[in-house]
């Protein structure tokens, strides 16, 4: 993902991924929206993994959220550290936790797939 990233001319400072999800850190140009970076990722990566041979395919939608450069080093060591992270709380209830912290309005039916 980080060279699909390099070769659309953006930056993945960081990827990391578990069972069913990434995290990953992106540095945008300011020309490329968010949602077009997300669909070359996810275009692309999605494609290579079907090639291979294995079914794959990516939910539908995302999740993001900017951050200054001081909270850099945080975030890259969130993702350094997910899995074991993840042992401790699941993605949904850290997902659903970091929405209600920062005043996130949501509907549960549109967050995660729940219906």
């Amino acid at each position: 993902m980080a060279g699909i990233a390099h070769n659309q001319g953006f930056e993945a400072m960081i990827i990391g991924g578990v069972r069913d999800h990434v995290h990953a850190l992106l540095v945008l140009p300011l020309t490329l929206p968010l949602a077009r970076a997300l669909q070359f990722l996810k275009g692309s990566s999605c494609k290579w993994i079907n090639e291979t041979g294995e079914p794959f395919a990516w939910q539908e939608g995302y999740g993001a959220f900017r951050v200054s450069a001081l909270q850099t080093a945080d975030v890259v060591g969130y993702i350094q550290n997910q899995r074991t992270h993840h042992e401790k709380k699941s993605f949904e209830q850290d997902f659903t936790e970091f929405l209600k912290r920062y005043g996130v309005t949501y509907k549960p039916a549109y967050v995660l797939g729940w219906l």
